[in-house]
Formats: structure tokens, sequence, C-alpha cells
């Protein structure tokens, strides 16, 4: 039920310039499910339903240990095969796997049943920590509300960081989480006031990114030695501060490119990368293509 109510919300009609997304809900055998909570969902759509659509995601389900039917496989392949981009969440990821799409790629699920999936699928090379990996056209992710995380970063891919924001903002969520499962597996209690200067120095990071931020300034603000404070921040945030500085740099960049006529090199000073051919290399690592085409791909400027 939670994997329906995640997708149902994200692509969700809300029209005020956002996409107007065509949304169904499949099954092999339409009419009532019985969900893990006990509600019935009643399943208009069988199949055939996949045969016209752009993106298909293959959500969990309680018997995920046992293959999907020949005509859900069947119908998994055929989608990706005609060009569809095909996503899982959570342990959605054992039904591609039984398809053979993830074969030779990389690939998340929950972290619960991450060794699970790669015990039954070894030519799945599997990435338990991953909030969601993106192999170009199949893309799986992690468990439980990390689906938010996979289907946000679906709406950036497609649509812009702008759209993406903008969906997150409606639905109260951060537009990226940085990190990954590794952060979730235990239950992350502060242990002391340090967590809250951390937080408001992530905070006043937001507010600078046009400075150059070195750790040992962070660290100074949040009155904490440069070695504490990057142990804290890996602990609350699953990853590098100069990763997620650079994330950060780089999701401002995009929100700019697509709505101002900024030129190129005024956002990458903006951002804190001081010149567009300093931008350029990581935002082609990130999007795959130079700031200048992501701009023509996503403007939103008339």
């Amino acid at each position: 039920m939670l994997g329906a109510g995640i997708v149902s919300e994200v692509f969700d009609a809300r029209g005020q310039g956002l996409p107007a997304f065509d949304f169904a809900l499949c099954t092999d055998r339409p009419g009532r499910v019985r969900t893990d909570v006990g509600l019935p969902l009643v399943v208009d759509h069988g199949l055939d339903r996949l045969a016209a659509a752009d993106l298909v995601i293959a959500l969990p389900w309680a018997g995920f240990r046992t293959p999907p039917a020949p005509a859900v496989l069947d119908a998994l392949t055929a989608a990706h095969a005609r060009g569809a981009l095909v996503a899982a969440h959570c342990v959605g990821a054992f039904a591609l796997a039984a398809a053979g799409l993830l074969d030779g790629r990389r690939a998340t699920t929950h972290w619960r049943f991450a060794g699970l999936l790669a015990e039954r699928h070894p030519e799945v090379t599997v990435e338990p920590d991953a909030l969601y990996v993106d192999q170009g056209t199949v893309v799986t992710g992690a468990g439980a509300a990390a689906g938010f995380d996979l289907c946000l970063h679906l709406l950036r891919r497609e649509y812009g960081a702008t759209t993406a924001n903008a969906i997150a903002r409606d639905l109260v969520l951060p537009s990226h989480r940085d990190g990954g499962q590794a952060q979730y597996l235990t239950t992350p209690v502060p242990e002391d006031s340090r967590d809250e200067r951390l937080t408001d120095v992530l905070a006043w990071a937001r507010e600078n990114l046009h400075r150059p931020l070195p750790v040992a300034e962070l660290a100074r603000r949040a009155l904490m030695s440069r070695r504490s404070f990057a142990r804290r921040f890996t602990a609350s945030t699953g990853t590098t501060p100069h990763a997620w500085l650079l994330g950060l740099r780089l999701s401002r960049a995009e929100e700019l490119l697509e709505t101002t006529e900024l030129p190129v090199e005024e956002i990458a000073r903006a951002v804190g990368f001081g010149s567009a051919a300093v931008l350029r290399a990581p935002f082609v690592r990130r999007r795959g293509v130079p700031p200048r085409a992501y701009r023509r791909s996503f403007s939103r400027t008339p």
C-alpha cells in the first residue's frame, strides 16, 4: 500500500504548469487486490496498459520471493524492448531481475533483502547502500520511503530540477537526499547538541554557495575540530562534506539554468565554481550534457 501511495502521489495530476501525468495501476489479474495492510485495492487495468506506458514502475509485493507470472515478466521485457523506462521500488527489483532486465547491471533494493537479491541473481551487481541506482533505461530504488527518492530522481532526470522541486514542495519532502541506505540502518538519535550546530551550519552553507566553503570553515562554525566535524557530518548525512556541497552546488546550478537567463559564467560563480569551465566537468558527470545543452532542454524562461 505504501508503494502504491508513493507513486500515485508523486505522479498525481496537479496542474499549475506541472506535467499532466496519465497514471494507472496495472496487474495481471484486474479486480480487487488485497494489500499488506488488509485494505482491498481495486485495480482496473491489466497488463495491456503497459503497452503504451513511457514509464513502468514495478512495486513491492508480499510474494516477491516467488517470481511473478510469466505474463508479467513478458510485459516488463516487452515494455523495455520498445523503449519504455522501467523502474522498480523496493523488492520490485526482484521482478526486474526475474525478467532478466538487471543482468549485467547495477541495482539496489531494500537493504534487508539486498543479500537475497545478490544470491538469487549473481549476474546483478547489487548496491545495498544506494537510495537508487540509475542504469539508463532501468532504474531501481531502495525500500519504503526511498520510493520518493526514486520518483523524484525520475522527475529530475526527465523534467528537470524545477519540476522535481515543485512536486517535492507540494509533498513536503526534500527534493534530494544525500547519502544512502546505510545512514538509516540504525535509529539516528542525536547524542548531544552538536547535531543542532551541524544543522545550523548546513543551513548557512546553503545560503552561501558563492563562497569557497572549505571544511575548516564549516567545522569552525560548528565549534568542532575538522576531524570531528567530518566524522559527525558523515554519520548524520551518509556522505562527505565535499560530496554534499558538490551536489548542492550542482542542484542550484540546474535551477538557475532552468529558471533564469543568467549567463552560464555568472551561474557558475553564483554557486561556487568560479567559472563556467570549472562547472562544466562535474555538470557533465552528473547530467551527461554540458550546462548550455541542459538549459536548451529544460529552460522555463520565455
